[in-house]
């Protein structure tokens, strides 16, 4: 039998601004409200692991939870029972994470074993399990600034009892909570809303870089650029007068004479070309006007990076950029480590302008991510897990870096990728083999033109959905903070 929690009167009336140590400040509590310790209006039962040897996935025992790992959005989900549970949770307790991190809310499904991790809040008769759900979740902030500990954050069982509930009678506890689960349901759509055309957007980069590679982004250009009639604007196009087999000649002919210069008396190797063991998935439907070419035709330098120990920011140092900066095609600066500027492997390992960035080593999903170097506010090295590729100058980079990150590439990256322990590894003679397909000097330019228009329009719609995103988990918040001062029914 559950205890009744009662409602001692003498807790209402004013409360001092910052009485309450983990809720929302206020000042007062509506009428019929009562502040309580959590453990006057609930059990607080601690989690605490079982023998490991009664953990098992063969459904005997228990559903056992750990800690947060578990969460679900509001359910746990079972990934493991126990026979013999020293700690049991109940339907409808709230299971809230005691350690690393501190704060996380769930709601148990059904009786279950709860480890050290975690602590089950069972509501007692009066009070809604619901409501203190949901009270949890709108104190999460105040919690985690709770936890103690060095290694890793914790709460004891002391500290969850000690937690001041604002506690309305039961008939309101329902209301406030039908209230929140209203708005929280058309907030939930409007974020399932968001994250569709998030996904949407995903999928239409995708396209662009298809299309990209494909030759059909410029199709119209091409139709253009045949005649000698002026176009809307009354500038006259004319055709190209070097096609993408005449441009691959004439960067052989450059990377040769560029290679003779740096290594006089030595004898030049040509380069491999497209074979017959390169299967071309646009053998049949190349654009006329464009060539295959290998990467190692196109380029004067593949290269990995440096093995050195990296260190946080010293004076004086250079970033040095991880495969963690390759995002979606671009480059970003953050969270970088640096080596020391006279480091001995500089000047040869710092970047210039142009250089294609390889991920060579990843997990299977990420291994092969590529973007192309544009400089940066001081000089950048780059670590040992991504491969420079620096191409002849008659070449836009953007060119093998769209290739290599569209749908293409990425079935090439899974038909060449070695496993090793979790990790993927596509190695710099695998990347240097790859097929690219190579427009006119005139078209190339063109191609990132469209490519990059219809990208930064995606971009520019994707930090409004991020914004929005923000606004709403703002908004979530505002709702339970009102809920719980008594100010949302």
């Amino acid at each position: 039998m559950r205890r009744s929690a009662g409602h001692d009167n003498s807790n209402v009336g004013v409360i001092p601004v910052g009485a309450y140590c983990n809720t929302p400040l206020q000042t007062a509590l509506p009428e019929g409200w009562v502040l309580k310790n959590l453990n006057d209006a609930c059990n607080i039962v601690m989690g605490q692991s079982p023998p490991g040897n009664t953990y098992n996935k063969d459904r005997s025992g228990l559903p056992f939870f750990q800690g947060k790992a578990e969460f679900g959005v509001r359910y746990p989900t079972v990934v493991k029972w126990c026979s013999k549970p020293k700690k049991v949770a109940y339907k409808n307790d709230v299971l809230i994470s005691v350690r690393a991190p501190v704060g996380p809310t769930n709601i148990a499904s059904s009786e279950c074993c709860i480890g050290r991790g975690l602590a089950a809040i069972r509501p007692l008769e009066g009070t809604d399990y619901l409501y203190v759900f949901y009270y949890l979740r709108s104190i999460e902030h105040e919690l985690a600034q709770m936890g103690t500990g060095s290694t890793f954050k914790a709460i004891s069982g002391s500290d969850v009892k000690a937690i001041l509930f604002p506690l309305a009678p039961l008939n309101e506890q329902k209301l406030i909570v039908s209230e929140i689960e209203k708005q929280f349901s058309r907030l939930d759509e409007a974020v399932a809303a968001l994250k569709r055309i998030k996904a949407n957007l995903k999928r239409y980069k995708a396209s662009v870089l298809k299309a990209a590679v494909e030759g059909k982004l410029t199709e119209g250009w091409r139709r253009c650029s045949s005649r000698t009639a002026p176009n809307r604007k009354g500038v006259l196009q004319y055709a190209p007068t070097e096609s993408g087999a005449d441009l691959l000649k004439r960067i052989l002919a450059e990377r040769r004479k560029k290679w003779e210069k740096e290594h006089p008396g030595k004898k030049y190797k040509e380069p491999a070309a497209v074979g017959a063991i390169h299967e071309l998935p646009l053998q049949n439907e190349l654009p006329k006007g464009w060539v295959w070419a290998t990467i190692e035709q196109v380029s004067n330098n593949v290269q990995y990076g440096s093995s050195s120990k990296t260190s946080v920011r010293s004076f004086g140092g250079t970033p040095v950029l991880r495969m963690g900066n390759i995002v979606e095609g671009k480059l970003t600066f953050n969270n970088l480590k640096y080596l020391p500027k006279n480091h001995a492997e500089f000047p040869g390992l710092l970047l210039i302008r142009d250089d294609i960035l390889f991920n060579r080593t990843n997990s299977p999903e990420l291994v092969g991510k590529t973007a192309v170097y544009h400089g940066h506010s001081e000089p950048c090295s780059f670590a040992s897990y991504l491969i420079r590729v620096q191409v002849v100058p008659l070449l836009i980079p953007e060119i093998i870096s769209y290739y290599i990150n569209s749908s293409y590439g990425r079935n090439w990256i899974k038909s060449v990728v070695s496993q090793q322990v979790g990790q993927a590894n596509v190695n710099g003679t695998k990347l240097q083999a790859l097929a690219i397909p190579i427009p006119s000097v005139k078209e190339q330019g063109k191609v990132v033109e469209e490519v990059e228009r219809r990208l930064s329009v995606a971009e520019e719609i994707e930090v409004e959905i991020e914004t929005n995103l923000k606004r709403a988990e703002r908004l979530r918040q505002s709702i339970l903070k009102k809920a719980f001062s008594g100010r949302l029914i």
